[in-house]
Formats: structure tokens, sequence, C-alpha cells
């Protein structure tokens, strides 16, 4: 089972711009580390497969300010989180983009990959969950991945749109996975969708029964890919 967790970066606009007079943003943010540090050690003796931040605020930073300082300050910060656990925890981390998926509607769709991938790769996990279904220039953000993706780095592509209603076929997620390998290792290749299905309770945008049907077309589509990539390099 894979468990997310809410980036330190996200929660770290709590602390107000003027101050505390007793209490500095350095301690807030230290004891924020604390306890997300304490989150994840949790899940991780629990017996969680991976656990991932879920950093949708990272694209939505560059439309905020379109300089970057707001992106690298929560890069930084989310690395300092990441530096508290060793090479091999890393491996079962990851972290999880995208433009936002509350009410059908999105925050950030209109800020391109190209401005977020080469830093978002900066992150010291071992696994990126990326919206992918949902982007319109899908080649270049290929490439991207291909050029910036550590060597070691996982890379599970967003094959159902959560903000629509229609089901995807099993052939059409297949055909995106073996697409997605000409520019992916295989073996550092996996699947996801672009955005967890009604993440909050208010949500009742996308009903139970699709978002099980759009599941359901990911793994068998992910699944006739694997048998296709597979009998690709016998």
């Amino acid at each position: 089972m894979k468990q997310a967790v809410i980036a330190p970066s996200a929660l770290s606009l709590l602390y107000p711009e003027e101050g505390l007079a007793d209490y500095s943003r350095e301690q807030f943010l230290e004891d924020l580390l604390n306890e997300a540090e304490k989150d994840i050690r949790f899940l991780l003796s629990a017996g969680a497969y991976k656990v991932s931040l879920d950093f949708t605020e990272a694209r939505l930073s560059l439309k905020l300010d379109s300089s970057g300082s707001l992106l690298k300050r929560f890069l930084d910060l989310n690395n300092r989180l990441l530096d508290r656990f060793s090479e091999t925890e890393r491996e079962k981390l990851g972290v999880h983009t995208c433009p936002g998926g509350d009410w059908d509607s999105t925050h950030s769709d209109d800020v391109p990959y190209s401005q977020l991938l080469p830093h978002l790769f900066e992150l010291k996990v071992g696994n990126f969950y990326l919206s992918f279904k949902s982007e319109s220039n899908k080649k270049e953000v290929l490439s991207l991945i291909q050029q910036y993706r550590p060597p070691t780095a996982n890379v599970f592509l967003g094959v159902t749109d959560v903000l629509t209603s229609q089901i995807e076929t099993p052939e059409e997620i297949c055909n995106v996975l073996l697409e997605a390998a000409n520019y992916i290792p295989v073996s550092y290749l996996g699947s996801t969708d672009d955005w967890r299905f009604s993440p909050f309770a208010d949500d009742t945008s996308t009903s139970r029964h699709v978002a099980f049907q759009k599941i359901r077309a990911r793994i068998l589509g992910t699944r006739l890919a694997e048998a296709k990539l597979t009998q690709r390099h016998i």
C-alpha cells in the first residue's frame, strides 16, 4: 500500500508573514519537520510499501511567483525533511505533483511542466508520481522526464484523468505506457492516476462507480503493457 502525506512545504504557508513574537519561523519549521518525519516513520514501520509527499503546490508556486524563488524555498524545505532519512529509506519515499483536481477544476494547468520538472527531480526521493493523462503536450513531457530523471528514480505516469467521467480503455492506457517506454527504462516505469479521486469529503464530482472503473482500466492496461513490453525484450 502507498500512503500519502502532506508535504511540509504546504504546511509552511500557515506561518503568518508578519511573524509571531514568541515563536520564530525557524522554530515553526523545525517543529513542522519533526512532525512530518514522525508521520513518515510511523507509516514505514506500519508496513507501508511507499510513502509519498503530496506536492500539488509545486506547480502552483510558479503561477504565484514566476521567478521560481517560492518553488526553491519549497524544494529546500522538503529536502531538509528527506535528508533525515537514509538512502535506503528514501527508495521507499516519493513525491506526487499535479495542477490540482478538486471539484473537476485545476489551479495551475496553465503552468508548463518545462518550468517544474527540471527542479522537481532535485527532490531526494526514489519515486515520482506525475499527472500526465491530462497534459496536452505529452511528448514534450516525456522528453523532459528522459532528460532530468535521476538514473535510479521510478516514474509513475498518470494514465487516467480524474476530472472526466469518460472511462479510459485498457488499450488506451497500454498505448500510453508503450510510448512512455521509449523515454523511460521499463524497470523504472509505472502507472498511477493523475490525481486522487474525491480527495476531500465535500467533493463528490466524481462518483465512486466511475472511480473504480477508471482504476480497473488502469490495472488492466498496465498488465497489458507489461505483457507487450516483456515480449518486446525477449
